[in-house]
């Protein structure tokens, strides 16, 4: 069982930054692979960012409308995932959600078996 809590959203003009956190419970963190995701209101959640777990940890992966904006890190001693986010747009507004998975497809939100419950980022124009 894993429980996931993330903090770290709020509002933000366009072309600022936030630093979103999630903190992980248990002691198998470090197997997991975990993810970003996001939705806004009236869409699907989507992917946003993820990091392997396991043996080959640290492979990170970026949806196309983040890569070169958003970093995503670990640090498996503080069971912590962090997705830092620079030059903020309008639309990246929408609620962040991270999530713990054992699956090597860590694009697909069905994969996902663990889920925090949120954080909103608004970015203003």
């Amino acid at each position: 069982q894993v429980q996931l809590v993330e903090s770290g959203g709020g509002l933000v003009q366009t072309g600022g930054s936030l630093r979103l956190s999630c903190a992980a419970s248990g002691r198998t963190f470090s197997s997991y692979s975990m993810g970003w995701f996001r939705q806004a209101p009236g869409k699907e959640r989507e992917f946003v960012a993820a990091i392997s777990g396991g043996w080959s940890g640290g492979s990170t992966y970026y949806a196309d409308s983040v890569k070169g904006r958003f970093t995503i890190s670990r640090d498996n001693a503080k069971n912590t995932v962090y997705l830092q986010m620079n030059s903020l747009k309008p639309e990246d507004t929408a609620v962040y959600y991270c999530a713990a998975t054992r699956s090597i497809m860590v694009r697909t939100t069905s994969n996902y078996g663990y889920w925090g419950q949120g954080t909103q980022v608004t970015v203003s124009s």
